[in-house]
């Protein structure tokens, strides 16, 4: 190997991606470890990198190159050594000033001073900041500042920043294009309006506030069901570029906030609503009038109480087939849907605001190819009948889904495209309907897991993959039902 020409084993090495394999290959000889780490343009290091000057050394002549690094320090333990600290950082971020993609995970002893480091790296592309428990918005700030390239941006679980001076500023000097904050409980969704015209440019943003408890409940707060907040446009702002939006555990009343933005995104294709609180249809109208290019929507949904009327008051889902029919007649491009629904009663009616008429207008009026129901009760076996006529339905995924019998798993099995389906706490199927599967012969993929009636010996053979796990599993891995 030593006599080989570098050039060649240059591009030998470029042809191998699997790490271990690069790994093991930089033992065989000198040349090759020389090679190997001067082509190297990606690492990920966890909890044995510490801050002594002898391993980062080391790091920094074993790849000199390096232009996307991870760092987590995810089940850390000080018997570990060290964690990187702020003058480690401050080496390390001046070592790799071409670095374009970075991602700091539980690195618990890198705070402001050490972020602000990252003014060395001008061409720094992506940052993300998962459980960064000493970093205020100062840092942040002085990334925004110094990381003039900066086009993504993920903050996770980061409690100390608060103050949006840095959203403003990449807001109006920036040049974000993918925006991600989930956990971080110092910044609200209203503090988002301040991003001005930095939608302008953003493709894909994602909001998670904090989790709480009364997230399942419906509450004491009643809400307008006929409130209309795209009838004025009182921001002034556009976000026609984005692609790729998720909100999710946000109440949106009674300022208006980031619900505004579901009438302003004319190019979205991605949409997904968790646990959103005080929508109604009126924002799926006004989304569905201004996005046509839209091909994927998740709407998880919970209870909460609704009235137009001082004298009556609903308990129930936030959107009706009002939201469906409206997305039948504009969305005609849609071809991924996911509904879920947590607290409401397995019996239908209940309180979930859509009905089997609605959802199937939706589905026999888009070429829906992903379907994924989670306790939908108002759908039963004649839905999986006009299921099956559907000509471009690939997936299908039923969670608690009670109505469903054997004589829907008939109906489904004759679905011209269908090649995989998952079927997960659906206690009314059974190996009867299963064996409906087998005779098909047109499943690629099953996946049977929690349905009590299903036996091991039916679903083998049903697929050319198969999936089954037992109630013994569901327990031994703890799995609350209806948990989110």
């Amino acid at each position: 190997m030593e006599d080989l020409q570098e050039a060649l084993m240059t591009e030998i090495l470029k042809r191998i991606t699997t790490i271990s394999d690069l790994n093991s290959l930089s033992l065989v000889s000198k040349q090759l470890c020389k090679i190997e780490g001067n082509q190297r343009g990606a690492i990920r290091v966890g909890s044995r990198l510490c801050t002594a000057t002898e391993a980062l050394t080391s790091l920094c002549a074993r790849f000199p190159n390096l232009r996307r690094v991870e760092i987590d320090y995810f089940g850390w333990i000080p018997g570990h050594g060290r964690q990187l600290d702020n003058k480690g950082f401050s080496v390390f971020s001046s070592h790799y000033s071409s670095l374009i993609d970075l991602t700091l995970s539980f690195c618990s002893c890198i705070d402001d001073s050490g972020l602000a480091c990252l003014a060395y790296c001008k061409t720094l592309v992506s940052l993300r900041l998962n459980s960064a428990p000493k970093i205020t918005s100062v840092g942040l700030f002085s990334v925004a500042v110094g990381c003039r390239s900066l086009s993504a941006l993920h903050l996770i679980d980061c409690e100390k920043i608060d103050t949006v001076e840095w959203l403003e500023y990449l807001g109006r000097d920036g040049s974000l294009e993918e925006l991600v904050v989930k956990n971080c409980q110092g910044i609200n969704h209203h503090d988002f309006l301040k991003f001005g015209s930095g939608w302008m440019k953003l493709q894909k943003f994602e909001f998670e506030s904090k989790r709480e408890r009364y997230d399942r409940l419906p509450g004491d707060v009643v809400y307008d069901s006929s409130y209309h907040a795209h009838s004025t446009d009182i921001y002034d702002f556009c976000c026609e570029s984005l692609k790729d939006l998720r909100l999710a555990h946000i109440k949106t009343w009674p300022e208006v906030g980031l619900r505004l933005v579901l009438g302003k995104c004319k190019a979205l294709e991605k949409l997904c609503l968790e646990y959103v609180r005080a929508l109604n249809d009126n924002d799926i109208i006004a989304l569905s009038r201004s996005c046509s290019n839209l091909k994927s929507i998740s709407l998880w949904l919970n209870l909460q109480r609704y009235s137009s009327d001082v004298s009556y008051c609903e308990t129930r889902t936030s959107f009706t087939d009002n939201s469906l029919y409206a997305l039948a007649r504009n969305c005609r491009m849609l071809q991924m849907v996911d509904l879920s629904f947590i607290g409401c009663s397995r019996d239908w009616p209940s309180e979930i605001g859509f009905t089997q008429e609605g959802f199937l207008v939706l589905i026999q009026s888009c070429p829906i190819r992903v379907l994924v129901l989670n306790t939908a009760n108002f759908f039963d076996d004649e839905g999986m009948k006009a299921l099956s006529s559907s000509p471009h339905l690939e997936t299908l995924e039923l969670i608690l889904c009670h109505a469903v019998t054997d004589a829907g798993m008939h109906f489904i099995a004759h679905t011209p495209c269908l090649s995989n389906l998952t079927l997960r706490l659906c206690h009314n199927v059974t190996d009867v309907g299963v064996a409906e599967l087998g005779h098909a012969h047109k499943l690629e993929s099953l996946v049977v897991e929690y349905c009590g009636e299903v036996s091991l010996q039916a679903v083998q053979g049903v697929a050319k993959l198969v999936h089954y796990s037992d109630y013994s599993y569901f327990f031994m891995k703890k799995i609350g039902l209806g948990a989110y």
